[in-house]
């Protein structure tokens, strides 16, 4: 049975990450989307995203499958422009608050795409992806910014580098292409949990 991030006990739990870069108590769902970091790149970033699939419906584990790459593009008509689509995320967390990882924190996953921050190119190489599901426009839950709170301080206890002005959304790395996690997400209320 895998636990809800948003838990007093693993506050306090320091190696909650193992060597390889994965929550022992979370959900695992692992994707093929991923490959290694390149030769001395340091996990220095945090970059928050949003998705809903198809857009603006919650639940239904469409999520999942597209991180997988098992999407059924046949299910909805937005799919179709999805198909042959490789991405993912290291977590997703859900309106419930649940969180689910898909890729080691010592693995790159492919979340950023064309991106920089402070002048770095290619994101992706040098930080942690977490997609809440949502969308830019709707309030996000409670429970989603406490367990994403309480996630970043596990994940700022293993990579040091990730302060707080090394935590983005998708808008800041990206600015022309993206707008999540979108004017719905309350940032002094996320860091006042942190």
């Amino acid at each position: 049975m895998y636990t809800n991030i948003f838990n007093p006990m693993l506050v306090n739990r320091v190696n909650s990450i193992n060597r390889q870069g994965w929550f022992n108590d979370l959900r695992q769902c692992p994707s093929p989307h991923v490959n290694q970091r390149p030769a001395g790149s340091e996990v220095s970033l945090l970059v928050i995203h949003n998705i809903s699939l198809p857009p603006g419906q919650f639940g239904g584990g469409y999520i999942d499958d597209l991180f997988s790459g098992s999407l059924d593009c046949s299910l909805d008509p937005y799919f179709e422009q999805l198909k042959g689509l490789q991405v993912s995320a290291h977590f997703m967390i859900n309106r419930d608050g649940m969180v689910t990882q898909y890729v080691a924190t010592e693995q790159r996953a492919w979340h950023a795409g064309v991106s920089s921050f402070e002048g770095v190119a290619q994101c992706n190489d040098y930080s942690i992806g977490i997609e809440l599901e949502g969308t830019d426009s709707a309030p996000y839950t409670e429970s989603q910014y406490k367990a994403l709170a309480q996630l970043t301080q596990q994940i700022q206890r293993r990579y040091p580098l990730i302060n707080s002005q090394r935590i983005v959304g998708h808008c800041d790395i990206a600015p022309v292409r993206k707008t999540d996690p979108g004017a719905a997400f309350d940032w002094s209320r996320y860091r006042g949990y942190l």
